[in-house]
């Protein structure tokens, strides 16, 4: 599961378009990887520029998106390359609906314990398996043999 919190200011994410977009390309990276697509949630939480506050001043000059993702379901292999080559693919996902509209922005990942994740109170099958490619395919969770 990647969790991503999307913190924005009034007048951008607005409308159910421009999320449902942005939400389409973050979750095509992690579904290009076999990836159910239900395991990807985003929250777009719409923040007052006086409540964001950087380098203690409040940010009221120009949009600033915060955007913090939990990894859960997969953990990236301990190689500059492979960290490398996941950051391109954020930018890359995040640019035409932040960067291109001359918003400024930044984002981190949180990589999680994956033996602390439950999905409706199964443990989600091993990344890659046959009961996770499944779980793709059906676009669901589904009782599999590990799942208690």
């Amino acid at each position: 599961m990647p969790l991503w919190l999307v913190f924005h200011p009034p007048g951008t994410f607005d409308d159910d378009a421009a999320k449902r977009a942005l939400s389409k390309d973050i979750t095509n990276i992690y579904t290009g990887i076999g990836l159910p697509a239900f395991y990807v949630v985003i929250n777009f939480v719409k923040l007052s520029p006086r409540d964001v506050w950087i380098g203690g001043e409040p940010q009221t000059d120009k949009p600033f998106i915060r955007i913090v993702a939990d990894h859960i379901a997969v953990r990236l292999e301990d190689d500059d390359l492979a960290y490398k080559r996941t950051a391109a693919a954020f930018d890359n996902a995040l640019k035409p609906h932040i960067a291109d509209k001359g918003y400024d922005w930044e984002f981190h990942v949180d990589e999680t314990e994956r033996r602390l994740w439950r999905v409706n109170g199964m443990i989600p099958p091993p990344f890659g398996s046959d009961a996770e490619e499944r779980w793709a395919k059906d676009n669901k969770p589904t009782v599999w043999s590990g799942a208690y």
